[in-house]
């Protein structure tokens, strides 16, 4: 059995596509799949890039891309109500759920459809704590270790040479 890596951010509606991808693109052959949540933002800092929801015409090109490659392969996508947004809430609710802080499949899914359907806030305090009490998580998302982690992940996908997300 082969493994991969899946470096994400929540924030990227790219990673939401190939998460929402990986299990067509994976049917019928040997793998396991360990998702490493990560700041983006750590890794444009890193790279002394900016974001491209940072920059107004590549974030407009952005979401007519995203929206159509959506569609194409027939995913339910609906931009947040705002974007680019803090992501950090949801990367370590989603880290906390798992004493590793490598969240599961059903978190990723949960914490990526939270974000990119409806249309709604995906940072709205009311929405998160729904959120939590829908996940559950096994550790408080704001302890140091659970921060620690995050950050570790980011450390270790720039170590690898990892500049955007998703990566794998």
């Amino acid at each position: 059995m082969k493994h991969i890596t899946f470096y994400l951010d929540f924030i990227s509606p790219y990673a939401c596509l190939a998460f929402e991808d990986l299990p067509r693109a994976l049917q019928g052959l040997s793998y396991s799949v360990t998702y490493k949540p990560l700041l983006f933002a750590s890794l444009l800092k890193h790279h002394g890039q900016l974001g491209p929801a940072e920059i107004e015409a590549k974030r407009d090109w952005t979401y007519r891309q995203v929206l159509w490659l959506a569609h194409h392969h027939g995913i339910p996508m609906q931009l947040p109500a705002s974007h680019p947004f803090n992501p950090l809430a949801l990367l370590r609710l989603a880290m906390a759920c798992d004493a590793q802080g490598l969240p599961n499949r059903y978190v990723c899914e949960t914490v990526f459809r939270h974000v990119w359907r409806g249309g709604a806030d995906a940072a709205d305090p009311n929405r998160l704590q729904a959120l939590a009490a829908q996940l559950a998580p096994a550790r408080d998302a704001g302890a140091d270790a659970v921060k620690a982690q995050l950050k570790a992940h980011g450390e270790e996908a720039i170590a690898l040479g990892v500049f955007g997300v998703p990566t794998f």
